[in-house]
């Protein structure tokens, strides 16, 4: 007989680790928007999760947000070194 306050979708063992969620969202959002301040936030994030895996899961998760807070500095500094190359950039007012 089943019972009815039970179900095996709401267990607390098939929940994932919710920093490793927030480390890859700031992971797909850094490369887009705010590289260098998602970026960082990411692979912290995603070390955090990836030491509470054993007990909470969601390692893929936490290792992707890592490789994307990686990718997110390195467009960040592809960016910087072609900003810097064509002369930086100049606030002009005024006309």
């Amino acid at each position: 007989m089943t019972s009815y306050g039970s179900s095996s979708a709401a267990s607390p063992s098939s929940r994932t680790n919710g920093l490793a969620i927030a480390s890859l969202i700031c992971g797909i959002i850094g490369v887009f928007l705010f590289n260098v301040i998602l970026g960082p936030l990411a692979i912290v994030l995603g070390a955090v999760a990836m030491r509470q895996a054993p007990a909470k899961g969601g390692a893929g998760m936490a290792k992707a947000g890592v490789v994307l807070g990686i990718i997110d500095l390195v467009i960040f500094g592809v960016l910087l070194a072609i900003s810097a190359a064509n002369g930086g950039f100049t606030w002009y007012v005024g006309g």
